[in-house]
């Protein structure tokens, strides 16, 4: 199965991410090391860092799927493309896509966390209030069926939540279109 995570930044994607890659398990693949550690190696920030570290990821992800095994994309996943990106991962290998979005209902709780947070990635640059605000704006509104998990929700009945979903088999999301 491929997993699918989508939020905003600081939402509490990756929270839950990591915990279902652990009860599962599956392999979680992070956008933001993948894009901190081109920048490490010299890629020039000007470039689409941001699409290559998806790219990266979905090679990841291909290889686990290959192997038999469940994958976690841990990525906001704001446009359509990426989705399509991930529908058609999954079409490739013959699996089941679900896709599971984190919201942050209170947006104080969600600046306060994003202001707070240090996840430790060596080069990589939190988003500030207003950028996280910009990125909201240009969300684009889903096609697929999808899980919504509000993370002002205490995290262990997000992941019961997910992992109920997952067990009940995710609805199919629709045909890629090429």
């Amino acid at each position: 199965m491929l997993i699918v995570m989508a939020g905003l930044p600081a939402a509490g994607k990756s929270s839950v991410a990591q915990r279902l890659g652990r009860a599962l398990p599956a392999v979680v693949v992070p956008v933001d090391p993948v894009e901190a550690a081109m920048w490490r190696a010299g890629v020039d920030r000007a470039q689409p860092t941001g699409l290559a570290a998806y790219l990266v990821a979905e090679a990841v992800a291909d290889g686990e799927l290959a192997l038999g095994q469940s994958a976690v994309i841990d990525a906001v996943n704001a446009v359509e493309a990426a989705r399509r990106q991930w529908r058609a991962l999954a079409e490739r290998h013959r699996v089941s896509v679900a896709f599971i979005e984190v919201v942050c209902s209170d947006w104080r709780v969600h600046r306060r966390r994003l202001e707070h947070r240090s996840r430790g990635i060596v080069g990589f640059k939190e988003p500030t209030w207003e950028a996280v605000q910009q990125r909201r704006i240009e969300y684009e509104p889903w096609t697929d069926h999808r899980l919504v998990l509000d993370s002002t929700a205490d995290l262990a009945s997000n992941v019961t939540k997910a992992q109920e979903y997952l067990a009940e088999g995710a609805p199919p999301s629709p045909p890629v279109r090429h």
